[in-house]
């Protein structure tokens, strides 16, 4: 039985964790992580830097009149007009958030807490359509409530998402009437 003693005794396990390994992966992945967060970063800066021609952002004027309709719900951000992909970041452009808007007869009102609010005078809207997705937002076809308007030479998409997705379709009638109905210098239809 000496010999099994002696045997037993000899016998020692391996350590379970090497510590110093272990915390020299974990610092090197979270450089990786901070190295990857950083380069996304600065590819946001530099799209922002691309488009610095962009106009600044016209303000609501101070009296509006009544509502025609309004919306509480997301906004998931703005492209290029056509290009569902090419996101503008310019002016917060780019910054999602939720939005309350307001159509009234002078524009549709854009405001977002915790980001900039932006107003969109009625003769810049273009178009009003339900879509199925917009830079990083893909729903169901008719999902987002897609504006089309005019900003200096540009074409801009903005899209949002209503809280009460019904609402949207009455949304694109009410804003497409508007831009085919034509206005006077006093603002009223002809």
């Amino acid at each position: 039985m000496t010999p099994l003693l002696h045997l037993a005794a000899e016998q020692k396990s391996a350590d379970v964790t090497d510590w110093p390994d272990r915390i020299g992966w974990i610092v090197g992945l979270l450089l990786f992580i901070a190295l990857v967060y950083w380069l996304m970063r600065q590819g946001w800066k530099w799209r922002g830097t691309l488009q610095s021609d962009l106009p600044p952002l016209p303000a609501a004027p101070s009296e509006r009149g009544p509502a025609k309709l309004e919306l509480s719900g997301r906004y998931h951000g703005s492209t290029t007009a056509g290009q569902w992909l090419d996101r503008i970041v310019a002016h917060g452009l780019g910054t999602r958030s939720r939005v309350e808007l307001t159509l009234t007869d002078e524009g549709l009102d854009v405001v977002r807490p915790g980001a900039a609010d932006f107003f969109v005078p009625a003769q810049a809207l273009r178009e009003a359509r339900l879509d199925k997705g917009i830079a990083g937002k893909v729903l169901t076809e008719g999902g987002l409530l897609i504006v089309t308007w005019a900003h200096g030479d540009k074409l801009i998409d903005s899209g949002f998402r209503s809280d009460q997705a019904a609402e949207q379709a009455e949304w694109v009638t009410t804003i497409n009437n508007m831009i085919n109905t034509p206005i006077t210098t006093e603002g009223t239809a002809r």
